[in-house]
């Protein structure tokens, strides 16, 4: 079974360090498919200048993170969130990932940050996707986001699974879910989705609980 991880760009020089033993541990052990890191400032609120120097400290956290992974050899797979984004401004991301020789791209939406009341260029995964081939072709191998139990912005179920078939049919290669603990509604999720005519992977997405706290503030996203 192959499993992959996902890091949170740390913030402080004693996060890096921890993130460095960790990783290490998890390649020794594990043994990683690939490593995602995550994009952006976690939906913290900034506005004026200080969300725009937030968000390039954290833009280039999560570059540093995925430098340094891909300098110790291991795969690795950078989230870019799109909302809020100019085009210029992920052609220009995209353009550093291909520097670094990075091959593989999770491409997401994003929430908007609070006190954002536009969403950029960028309105919807696809958008991403498409843009993604049309700068790079085949490039990048990409993941997108599946939420088996329907992502808590979707009018209904059905019309999540038909925007999630819009997203893998724009180009990308397989899809990651956001961690689910009901298997029905994963399995009932990928057979609609492949009634619907996606042939690509639906991988499993999962989160060992390690911090109840935390768990419940992500599943009330």
């Amino acid at each position: 079974m192959e499993l992959s991880v996902e890091f949170f760009p740390p913030k402080t020089p004693e996060g890096e360090s921890k993130l460095h033993v960790v990783r290490e541990r998890f390649s020794e052990t594990l043994k990683p498919a690939f490593y995602s890191v995550t994009f952006g400032a976690g939906g913290s609120t900034q506005s004026g200048t200080l969300k725009v120097v937030s968000d390039i400290h954290a833009a280039g956290a999560a570059l540093k993170v995925v430098s340094d992974i891909h300098a110790a050899g291991a795969a690795v797979a950078p989230h870019l969130s799109c909302v809020g984004s100019s085009r210029e401004s992920v052609r220009e991301m995209l353009k550093q990932y291909q520097a670094l020789g990075v091959k593989r791209i999770v491409a997401l939406r994003g929430d908007l940050p609070s006190g954002m009341g536009q969403y950029g260029e960028f309105h919807h995964a696809n958008e991403l996707v498409e843009f993604i081939r049309t700068e790079t072709g085949d490039w990048f191998h990409i993941d997108v986001a599946a939420y088996p139990e329907t992502h808590p912005q979707a009018k209904s179920p059905a019309t999540d699974v038909d925007f999630f078939v819009q997203k893998m049919k724009a180009g990308a290669n397989s899809a990651v879910t956001q961690y689910f603990y009901n298997s029905d509604a994963y399995f009932r999720f990928v057979d609609e989705a492949y009634d619907l005519g996606v042939t690509q992977p639906v991988i499993a997405g999962i989160m060992p609980i390690t911090n109840s706290t935390q768990l419940l503030r992500f599943s009330d996203a």
